[in-house]
């Protein structure tokens, strides 16, 4: 009887010693499993951690502290004021532009020897000007037009008209303005400079258009985005065709933060800018 306990004892005790080995295998399975999992997501972890400097350095447009000083034609003055603007909007650099006629702009430019950018009139104006050039692009079209007071009263339907007697002129300066230098050479080339009434010059084509409202004169030969005034009409005639400028913007070698020109640079090819200029009735060059 004593015998048979005694095995029975044993037989209770060897289960028992053989659940555990099992439970301490299952934990240790367990364990081992959990493990494993965890090396498998330590590299996505750490590969998403690396990502985070890269996309916020990607999202950083802030220009804070950095300046442009630019130079830009006189008769641009309303759309590259809009297109600087929106830029400062954007990346909080500050724009300053200085907004003059050629000769002026040409003058500071050699005589200070400091500027980022200069926004030329024609190709003609980069010229006077080359050994500060590093770099430039085309961005729109300037087109001069002949422009006439409202309903057109002297009848005037091109070049040749402007010869008539009775019929008065008013023209950019020929040394200081493109639109001045533009209008001698198409009406030099028709062969009727001589024979009109110039009744005055302006140094910026803006005041040309102004003047032909107020009817201080009969005709003028303009840019066509200055012709904004309720009191002109474009002339329909094909006299100037062969005078369409294109307006480059130009980096200049004495730029003290070629970074945040480069940007602006950038700026000027972006669908936003590109909608300012058409918006004032440019064409972008091709």
């Amino acid at each position: 009887m004593k015998k048979r306990v005694f095995v029975v004892m044993m037989a209770a005790v060897m289960g028992m010693i053989l659940m555990t080995g099992c439970k301490s295998k299952d934990v240790n399975e367990a364990s081992s499993e959990n493990e494993k999992q965890v090396e498998t997501q330590e590299p996505e972890d750490s590969e998403a951690v690396a990502d985070t400097p890269e996309q916020e350095e990607n999202t950083d447009t802030d220009l804070s502290g950095h300046s442009l000083m630019i130079y830009c034609g006189a008769g641009m003055t309303e759309p590259f004021q809009k297109i600087a603007d929106e830029f400062m909007q954007e990346t909080k650099c500050e724009v300053n532009v200085t907004y003059a006629n050629a000769s002026q702009i040409q003058s500071q430019i050699t005589t200070s020897e400091e500027g980022d950018m200069f926004i030329a009139g024609s190709q003609d104006e980069v010229d006077r000007v080359k050994d500060y050039v590093v770099d430039q692009k085309a961005l729109v079209k300037h087109i001069p037009v002949l422009v006439v007071a409202k309903e057109n009263p002297k009848e005037i339907n091109g070049l040749s008209d402007l010869t008539k007697d009775g019929v008065t002129f008013i023209m950019g300066d020929t040394e200081s303005t493109p639109i001045g230098k533009i209008a001698k050479k198409a009406l030099t080339e028709a062969g009727i400079f001589d024979s009109i009434d110039i009744e005055a010059t302006t140094t910026t084509a803006p005041q040309l258009a102004t003047a032909i409202a107020a009817s201080e004169a009969d005709a003028a030969i303009v840019w066509k985005e200055n012709c904004k005034d309720d009191g002109i009409e474009i002339v329909d005639t094909t006299d100037l065709d062969a005078s369409i400028k294109t307006i480059p913007a130009v980096t200049l070698n004495c730029s003290d933060d070629t970074e945040t020109l480069g940007k602006f640079y950038e700026y000027l090819d972006t669908d936003a800018a590109k909608e300012i200029w058409i918006s004032f009735g440019y064409e972008i060059a091709e």
